[in-house]
């Protein structure tokens, strides 16, 4: 598979310049605070839902027993929150 390159917060930035005309650092406020709301709704337990785009969720995972693939001993996995992205159906066909 080709590198088809990352998306940065500048590049976003930079097309809602383009496209909207908001100044460099207007739009990147504007990005910035919308990923803050959306990080501050997932650490208060809320589910991020975009309409289009897809769902962040939080989840809790409980203790389990892991195995070092290695060695075979078995290592206790402590529990831990996790964040899980569920794309939408649109988002994953056009991902096909």
């Amino acid at each position: 598979m080709a590198d088809a390159g990352t998306l940065t917060r500048a590049d976003i930035a930079e097309t809602i310049n383009r496209q909207v005309g908001l100044s460099r650092a207007d739009a990147a406020a504007v990005i910035d605070s919308i990923l803050n709301h959306m990080i501050d709704a997932v650490v208060d337990g809320e589910n991020v839902k975009i309409s289009g785009f897809g769902t962040f969720v939080l989840r809790d995972k409980g203790q389990r027993v892991g195995r070092n693939p290695k060695t075979g001993i078995e290592v206790p996995i402590t529990p831990r929150r996790v964040l899980t992205f569920r794309a939408s159906q649109g988002v994953r066909h056009k991902v096909k």
